[in-house]
């Protein structure tokens, strides 16, 4: 054990049955459902607007001090890694992208003018600094050999550790930025039969938002080079979790079974008064509650971080966390929690896109996960059109949103607009390239800017 004073919560798990505990918590009465809360987290990359190449920590980090203002800081051994106030936070990935993180919300319009807002200001600071943010899905010049990680322990500890187990994870870590959205639930089978809608929706909806086909200065094979990544990131603790989720009885249980047989890669303890990540090495969450680990047992916070470190398109938490999706120019980034928001918290609509794939196995989700990153949506499944399907799809959550009465479903507009011409942004960019830019970085950048 470590030679130092150590504070500990004491909250020790004993039995596997207390894992399920958290996601019982996360349930939400009628009152809390019926407002329709959306958790929108947006991330964006920064380069630098000389050489568009990535803009190392100590530049992001000017960065976040200058708009500091009335928020507060957050840090680790001094570096300032985010800042946070009481609409959420600012924080930093591993290759210095930033990603806010804003509380649930059941108005996404204010939400978009939030973000627009967020995004006006912050250009103009870090512009000052010499920095572009990018509405794009993966760093277009910079790879993860010359992107170095910010000074934060989980990180360093990611970085031994997911490299012992695929090929692409330091490309996932320092290169890419994505979009997530999340949604409250119920009860326990209100959770599972979003937590199993979502799943088998990600590939498809990760195609529709394709955006990331230039790498390296060079157009690739793939409309989602972040998507890509993914695919070779950690099988234990990326991708679809289990066929067994789609089996009507998979439950909390079954949840939690699954994420004890994953490794472990880290836990947290107060040391000396500092929140310190300790390296926890070929041990399961499993074998940790029943033997240990150098002196360290089980802590209901070791939980919670191991949920934090399974990395699945769909996440459960105390809510539905959809991952899967590639950073957007401003038009878009909105249209990605609306066309999740019309369709998790309308059971019809559900229902309507379930019955469209009803034909569809988890072997064929795994199929579209493994093939959309390269094709998008300009590919079949069992001779049905992936582009017709996630049309149809943003059409019905364009109807449920327009039922609310609250003018969301203008937010599906460019979304739709691009569907209608069987395209993803992935493809408007490859057009540009190959045509008006001439393979040119310095315009595909003007475009990508967020101000």
């Amino acid at each position: 054990m470590l030679n130092a004073k150590i504070n500990t919560q004491k909250n020790l798990i004993t039995d596997e049955s207390q894992l399920t505990n958290i996601f019982y918590n996360g349930a939400k009465d009628e009152c809390v459902l019926s407002q329709k809360r959306t958790g929108v987290e947006f991330e964006k990359l920064p380069v630098k607007k000389d050489t568009f190449k990535y803009a190392p920590y100590q530049d992001v980090a000017k960065f976040l001090l200058a708009y500091k203002e009335d928020k507060d800081g957050i840090y680790e051994n001094g570096a300032i890694l985010g800042l946070s106030n009481n609409d959420g936070t600012v924080t930093l990935e591993p290759g210095s992208q930033t990603e806010l993180s804003l509380n649930p919300s059941s108005d996404l319009n204010s939400v978009k003018r939030f973000i627009d807002v967020y995004n006006k200001k912050t250009s103009q600071i870090a512009e000052q600094f010499g920095i572009y943010w990018l509405g794009y899905g993966i760093q277009p010049v910079s790879t993860y050999k010359n992107i170095h990680i910010i000074p934060k322990k989980r990180y360093e500890y990611m970085t031994k550790y997911l490299p012992t187990v695929a090929k692409k994870p330091l490309v996932m870590m320092r290169e890419t930025s994505g979009i997530q959205a999340s949604f409250d639930y119920k009860d326990e089978a209100d959770a599972m039969r979003k937590f199993a809608f979502a799943l088998k929706l990600s590939p498809i909806v990760s195609a529709a938002f394709a955006n990331s086909p230039v790498r390296n200065g060079r157009l690739t094979k793939y409309k989602s080079n972040r998507a890509a990544s993914w695919l070779d990131t950690d099988n234990d603790r990326c991708g679809l979790v289990s066929a067994k989720v789609f089996n009507s009885h998979f439950g909390f249980e079954d949840y939690a079974k699954i994420l004890l047989d994953v490794p472990m890669i880290f836990i947290e303890r107060t040391i000396n008064g500092v929140k310190t990540a300790i390296r926890v090495e070929n041990i399961t969450f499993k074998e940790f509650i029943k033997h240990g680990w150098q002196g360290f047992r089980a802590e209901e916070q070791d939980w919670e971080t191991h949920l934090s470190l399974y990395f699945p398109d769909v996440r459960l938490k105390t809510y539905i966390e959809i991952r899967n999706h590639d950073n957007q120019r401003s038009p878009l980034i909105c249209a990605v929690p609306a066309l999740w928001k019309g369709l998790v918290y309308n059971n019809d609509a559900m229902s309507a896109v379930e019955d469209m794939l009803c034909n569809l196995t988890y072997f064929d989700y795994e199929y579209l996960r493994r093939k959309t990153p390269q094709y998008g949506i300009d590919m079949k499944i069992k001779h049905h059109s992936v582009a017709d399907i996630v049309y149809e799809i943003a059409k019905i959550s364009a109807a449920s949103l327009k039922l609310d009465g609250n003018n969301e479903e203008l937010l599906l507009d460019p979304l739709l607009e691009l569907l209608a011409q069987k395209k993803t942004p992935a493809d408007i960019l490859i057009g540009k390239w190959e045509n008006e830019w001439r393979a040119d970085v310095s315009r595909l950048v003007q475009y990508l800017r967020l101000i």
